[in-house]
This record gives structure tokens, C-alpha cells and sequence, in this order.
């Protein structure tokens, strides 16, 4: 009876067990785990967050285990079991960066944080949630990228028979890709590149491009990176006057080529005579004398000939020469597609510590001594409504002043405190105490100048919405707005903030007006009346004509509203003088 009690009972409890073992099953198979379905994007130093949640939510505090893992179960990235974190098999490159993220277990949420993030930290991660018999598993991927900087593009000046144009960005990872494209989005090869690694991983490039074809234009410098497909990109204008013309030495080699050729058929035919004369002599010795007069007279046309040739060869070598000479001196003076722009100051204008001079073409300050947060400004009388257009701004004492210049729209507000920002309606660059600057809408970006600014063009593209910058003594660029096709008239903007600066206005068709203006007594007492007549007329027909030939042969001087395209200048040509400066020194 005893045996028999203790049987069932064994029986019940076996039974009570399995039935218990069952029901923690079927609980426990009630539950997926899930984790982010895009990558985790982080940069080199960076800190990376993997999250794991279960559905539907149930407190993960008491689950039996937690395991973050990369290739091998066995290697963990992090074990948390017997509510605490587990160091066994845990990988060392993980072990002083990795915590476990508890905030959320009761919600159903637990996430590892990895900080310090290193390039090997990028791949697949697997979360593995184990409760009793049952487990679920999540894969996470983390990538190690970083986007950099935009690119900062600069002419660097004349290089190997072009324009080169520098590329330079930072802050890139992995190793990015650099493109340069022109404005048909054509890929051009690049000159030279350079790619350098800092300290914290992340990668800097430095890259050359050398435009030959002034028809280009615009180029584009792009930035890619190949884990996350993004990139950045900046383009750049190149004006045409910045390309070296066409040389006419190969001209000029195939002509004389032509002349050589000519020349040596000549001497042949010359020589083929004489043999037949001498053939002629010996079967007619008869003839003798007469046969031997031509034959002197011959010769004596051919030595002419030749010499009249090579005379002729002479000169053109000559004229060729002087051509090449003149074609190379002229070379980045040839201004075809910009209008050398008249521009007088307004003294209606400007503020009253400014004094205007008598011919209107600079501007200084009364007072040097005053240091008022004021702005001192003038503008030009002459707006510019289209076209291409540029002029010349000569600075005196502007290195230990603070001045800016540049362009403004019509009708901009400049009573009390304003910002020349593009947002208001101002494009200009200029000099503070702590160097030369280009106010932009964000604020202000730091200019990189080689030679202290004695002489800056301003080129106005009006139809493309640029406006750029350059120091015309050693011909680099300075800085380029790039903004929408503008509205309304623009006109010359100048301030003088403080110091002893001054600012003269100079240009070919104000330099060639002066000259004009000076031809003797005569030309110099024109009529007041004269004069306003001319300005008032001036003013009126501001506006740019389109470009074509002029049917004179040479160019004495640029007429305002005018320009020429396929002549020199002449020879007492401001551009001439600079360029005598600049290549014969």
C-alpha cells in the first residue's frame, strides 16, 4: 500500500515538472528580438550606440542572457547574465570601451555604447536574447565614415601652358574620392593629388587641375565617400582673361617651312637648267658662247631670286618674331569678353568725413584720427544693369588701414549700422585688424593673399551672377561671389573705416578718357557745359553694349561703352606699361 502511494506520488511530481517545463517554453517562445534596419554611421573618436528591443515588450532584467557579438559566438562583444556584465570571452579591444545601456530594460530595450570608435569597430554585430530554452537574435551593422569639410577651390595663377585651380578639403573618412568636372559634367584629369592622415584617422586631399581651353569656363571640384555615396562639391569660375592667348609660332614655323620647301625646289629646278645647259654645250659646241651667256644670265636671275627670297624670308621671320614677342606680352591683358567700365564717385553719396576729389576718381578721409563704429562710404555714379564689366581700384596706405570695396544693389539701406552681406545686397571684400576678408552671409571668410592688395579688379558678370575679386599686380585670384542672375543695377561700393587709405579708380576707359581730355589747351578748356552734356549722356547710356570688332586696325585707347575684341592696345596703353612691368622686370 506504501510502495503504491509513493509511485503516484513520484508520478505527480514528474508530471508537474514537465508540465511546468512546457508552459516556461511555450512563455518563453512568445517573443522576437529587433534592432535598426539602416547602418549606425559614426565617425573615427566618435561614440556608437547598438540597440536591441524585444516584441512584444517585456522586462529584459531577469532574462537568463544578453550577447552582443561580431563574427564568433564564443567572442563576445559584451555578455550580460545573472543581471550583471559577464568579462569572460570577452574581446580585449572592447573591454575599457563598452558599457551596457540599462535605462530602458523595462520597456524591452537594451543597447550597448562603444566609445572611441575606431575604422576596425565597422561591420555586422549580432544581439542574441536567451530566456530559458528559447532565443532570438538581431543583426546590426555599424559603419566607421565621417563627411569633411567643403571644398575650398583658388586659382593658383599660370602653370604648364594654362590656369592651375587647387582643390583643397579635410575631415574625410574613409579616403575620399576627388572629381573635377567642367560645366557639361564631363570628368577632367587631374594634375596632382595629394591625400594625407591625421592623428584622430581622418583623411585630407589636396588636388591640382590645369585648364588649357579658356572655353571651359566653369569647373567643379567633388568630394565623395564611398561608404555613405554623399559628396561635396564647390564649382569655380575662371575668367578668360586669366588663359594665355594662343602663341603664333606655329605660324610662323609653317610658313617658313612653306618658304624653305619653295626655296629648295627652286634650287633644284635651278641646278636640273644648268645640267641640261651643260648637256647642250657639249652637243652644241658651236653655240658655245651664246649658250654661255644665257646660261650667266641665268645664273644671275637665280642668285636674284634667291636673294630676294631670302631677304623676304628675313622680314617675315622678323614680323613673325615681333608678333610672337607682342602677342606673348599682351597675353593676360587681352580683356575680349569684359568691358573696361567708366566709374566716377557720387558725392552725393558719401558721408560727410569723406572728401571726393575734384576729378571724382578717389576718395580719402578728412580726419585720419577719428575712430568712430561708423560707415564711411561712397558709391559710383555709373551702375552696371548687364554684360561683363571690370575696373581697376589702386590702393594707397591700405595695408595699416582698414577699408572695404566691392559692389551693392540699388537702393540697399546703408543709414546707421548695416551688414555688406549678400543677403542685403552688398559683395565685397576688404581689410580689418586681423587680415583680409570676404563678407559672406554667415559672417565672414579669411582670405589667403600672396602680395598685399595695392591694386584690385573687380569683374562683374552680370548675366551669370558673378562677381570676383583679383590683385592685379601678380595676377591671382582673391575671392568669387557666385550667387542667382541679379535684378536691378549694381553700382561700385567703397567704405573707409579708419587710417590714412585712399582709394583711386582706375581703369582703361577712364585712363584713355584722361588722355583724351589732355591734348593740348584746346581739349583742356572745354566748356562746362561740354562736360555735362557729355556725363549726363554718359549716364544715360550706361548700360553695356554687346562685344564685336572694331573695323580699325590697332587700338589707340578704349572709348567708354565700347569694346574691341581682335586688336592690340596701343602703345602707351596703362595694360602695356603693367605688362612691361610684370614680364620684363
Amino acid at each position: 500500500m506504501g510502495n503504491r502511494y509513493k509511485s503516484s506520488l513520484l508520478f505527480s511530481v514528474s508530471c508537474l515538472v514537465v508540465l511546468t517545463q512546457l508552459l516556461t517554453w511555450v512563455t518563453t517562445k512568445q517573443f522576437r528580438v529587433f534592432g535598426p534596419s539602416d547602418p549606425i554611421v559614426v565617425a573615427p573618436g566618435g561614440e556608437a550606440v547598438l540597440p536591441c528591443s524585444v516584441f512584444p515588450a517585456m522586462n529584459v532584467e531577469n532574462m537568463d542572457e544578453l550577447r552582443w557579438f561580431r563574427d564568433r559566438f564564443s567572442e563576445a562583444v559584451l555578455v550580460y547574465r545573472n543581471q550583471e556584465e559577464q568579462k569572460e570571452g570577452q574581446i580585449v579591444a572592447y573591454s575599457r570601451r563598452i558599457s551596457l545601456v540599462k535605462d530602458q530594460f523595462h520597456q524591452g530595450k537594451a543597447a550597448i555604447r562603444i566609445q572611441n570608435v575606431q575604422p576596425s569597430d565597422s561591420g555586422i554585430y549580432v544581439c542574441h536574447f536567451k530566456q530559458g530554452l528559447f532565443y532570438e537574435e538581431a543583426i546590426l551593422e555599424l559603419k566607421v565614415a565621417a563627411m569633411g569639410s567643403v571644398p575650398e577651390v583658388h586659382i593658383k595663377g599660370p602653370e604648364d601652358g594654362g590656369v592651375c585651380v587647387v582643390c583643397m578639403t579635410s575631415g574625410w573618412y574613409p579616403e575620399p574620392q576627388v572629381h573635377w568636372r567642367d560645366s557639361r559634367g564631363e570628368n577632367l584629369p587631374a594634375f596632382s593629388e595629394i591625400h594625407t592622415k591625421d592623428a584622430g584617422g581622418l583623411f585630407s586631399t589636396e588636388t591640382s587641375l590645369v585648364v588649357r581651353d579658356s572655353s571651359v569656363g566653369n569647373v567643379t571640384c567633388s568630394t565623395f565617400n564611398p561608404i555613405l555615396g554623399q559628396e561635396k562639391a564647390t564649382p569655380m569660375f575662371i575668367p578668360e582673361p586669366f588663359f594665355p592667348q594662343a602663341c603664333h609660332w606655329k605660324t610662323a614655323f609653317f610658313v617658313t617651312l612653306t618658304m624653305t620647301g619653295l626655296l629648295v625646289l627652286g634650287t633644284s629646278y635651278l641646278l636640273k637648267r644648268e645640267h641640261s645647259a651643260r648637256l647642250e654645250v657639249q652637243l652644241e659646241w658651236g653655240n658655245l658662247q651664246r649658250e654661255k651667256d644665257a646660261l650667266q644670265k641665268t645664273k644671275a636671275d637665280a642668285l636674284r631670286t634667291t636673294s630676294a627670297l631670302k631677304e623676304e624670308l628675313d622680314q617675315r621671320k622678323a614680323a613673325y618674331s615681333a608678333a610672337w614677342r607682342k602677342a606673348q606680352l599682351y597675353a593676360d591683358w587681352r580683356k575680349e569678353h569684359f568691358q573696361a567700365w567708366t566709374v566716377t564717385l557720387d558725392p552725393a553719396s558719401a558721408h560727410p568725413i569723406l572728401d571726393v576729389s575734384q576729378d571724382r576718381m578717389r576718395v580719402t578721409r578728412k580726419d585720419t584720427t577719428m575712430c568712430l563704429d561708423d560707415l564711411f562710404c561712397v558709391l559710383g555714379i555709373e551702375g552696371v544693369p548687364s554684360g561683363r564689366c571690370y575696373w581697376e581700384v589702386k590702393l594707397r596706405n591700405g595695408d595699416s588701414s582698414k577699408w572695404t570695396l566691392g559692389v551693392c544693389r540699388e537702393g540697399v539701406d546703408r543709414k546707421g549700422y548695416f551688414s555688406e552681406c549678400p543677403d542685403k545686397g552688398f559683395w565685397t571684400v576688404g581689410q580689418s585688424s586681423s587680415g583680409y576678408w570676404a563678407y559672406i552671409d554667415s559672417g565672414r571668410a579669411s582670405l589667403s593673399i600672396r602680395q598685399a592688395l595695392q591694386s584690385v579688379g573687380v569683374f562683374v558678370d552680370y548675366t551669370e551672377g558673378d562677381i570676383s575679386f583679383y590683385n592685379m599686380s601678380d595676377m591671382s585670384h582673391i575671392f568669387s561671389f557666385h550667387e542667382d542672375p541679379f535684378s536691378g543695377t549694381l553700382f561700385p561700393y567703397f567704405r573707409l573705416k579708419s587710417g590714412n587709405v585712399s582709394m583711386t579708380i582706375s581703369s582703361m576707359a577712364s585712363v584713355s578718357e584722361r588722355e583724351e581730355g589732355g591734348e593740348g589747351r584746346k581739349g583742356r578748356k572745354r566748356s562746362r557745359k561740354g562736360r555735362k552734356g557729355r556725363r549726363a549722356k554718359r549716364g544715360k547710356n550706361s548700360a553695356l553694349h554687346p562685344l564685336k570688332e572694331s573695323p580699325r586696325p590697332a587700338v589707340e585707347g578704349l572709348v567708354p561703352g565700347s569694346c574691341v575684341v581682335d586688336s592690340l592696345p596701343g602703345e602707351d596703353s596703362p595694360f602695356l606699361q603693367r605688362a612691361r612691368d610684370i614680364l620684363l622686370p
